[in-house]
């Protein structure tokens, strides 16, 4: 125990005082666990020069008694303080990111459909081809195939359709007119062959070419026919049926109205089969099951034959029994 004087031990007692109300004040603004441990050095190391100064006196007793709850009463703030310190000192935990909803993947994009590959290889196409890249109606059906959700539909004549096609004749058309010619062989829309038994109930159906270019679908049976006034031709095969896409070939050239006007010349009349009478049944008692009946004039031939033959006959006999009997 240290002993020391009166007034030195009141002002000793001050300075702790002020010492734990700093303390407490710093725990109170910023709650600083170093702070706090600074204050408590500092408040044991006046503790201890007290201490070693006045150990007996009952002075000194009295002020380490009151140094000893002033003590104790630092440690109760440090311990108090220091969770408080912290609680706020301690940031706060960061929100876990929210995984994000997974989009649905996009549908794939059709594959390209090239128009000219299509046509190069089947066919033979290549008049059709050529007056489609010629007029650039290529491109127009080319565009409704990859870059609309209606697709595209193609009827192709073959090259032999153009070689027979002489009345009337396609050199005469103009430039826009063999364009329209072109684009009235294409619908804006993909069909399958089993659609054109409900389109064969709609008819007239309109094409690429306008609404005044209109076919006539005809379902007889499972085979299709088309008719645009002056053509009248089936689909005979088919060339490509795959969205977006439908080539269906052609017998004939498509002729639309539009260009070559509705005076149609009618359609030749088939030649007549010939006229052949039928065999009469062989009357009973005819010689020979198998003989065909003869006309009147054959059955008098045949009787004046029979007595021909009759007649020389006997003439021969009577000849050969003379000579027997004169010799």
């Amino acid at each position: 125990m240290t002993v020391i004087k009166a007034h030195t031990s009141t002002q000793q007692q001050q300075q702790l005082q002020l010492i734990l109300l700093s303390s407490f004040y710093e725990c109170s603004l910023v709650p600083s666990p170093f702070s706090l441990l600074n204050h408590s050095l500092h408040f044991l190391q006046l503790y201890s020069v007290s201490f070693l100064r006045d150990f007996a006196s009952p002075e000194g007793i009295r002020v380490r008694t009151h140094a000893a709850i002033m003590n104790l009463v630092l440690i109760l703030g440090v311990v108090l303080c220091f969770p408080l310190a912290n609680a706020k000192t301690a940031s706060p935990p960061s929100p876990s990111p929210l995984s994000p909803t997974p989009s649905p993947a996009p549908a794939p994009a059709p594959d390209y459909v090239n128009l000219t590959d299509l046509l190069t290889v089947a066919g033979p196409f290549h008049k059709f081809l050529s007056y489609l890249v010629s007029t650039k109606v290529l491109d127009t059906f080319q565009n409704q195939a990859n870059n609309t959700e209606e697709g595209v539909t193609i009827f192709v004549p073959k090259d032999g359709a153009f070689s027979s096609q002489k009345n009337p004749s396609l050199a005469n058309l103009t430039q826009d007119q063999l364009k329209s010619l072109l684009l009235f062989h294409g619908l804006p829309h993909y069909y399958t062959l089993a659609d054109f038994t409900q389109l064969s109930q709609s008819s007239p159906i309109s094409t690429f070419a306008g609404s005044s270019y209109s076919l006539n679908f005809t379902d007889n049976s499972g085979t299709v026919h088309l008719s645009s006034g002056w053509t009248h031709t089936k689909i005979s095969s088919s060339v490509h049926s795959t969205d977006p896409v439908s080539i269906f070939q052609i017998d004939k050239v498509l002729l639309p109205e539009a260009i070559f006007g509705t005076d149609i010349p009618p359609t030749p009349a088939p030649a007549p089969a010939p006229d052949v009478s039928p065999v009469a049944d062989t009357p009973a008692g005819s010689i020979g099951a198998g003989s065909t009946a003869s006309s009147p004039k054959n059955d008098a031939s045949s009787k004046h034959m029979v007595r021909r033959i009759y007649t020389k006959s006997l003439l021969g006999s009577s000849l050969a029994l003379a000579l027997v009997m004169f010799a």
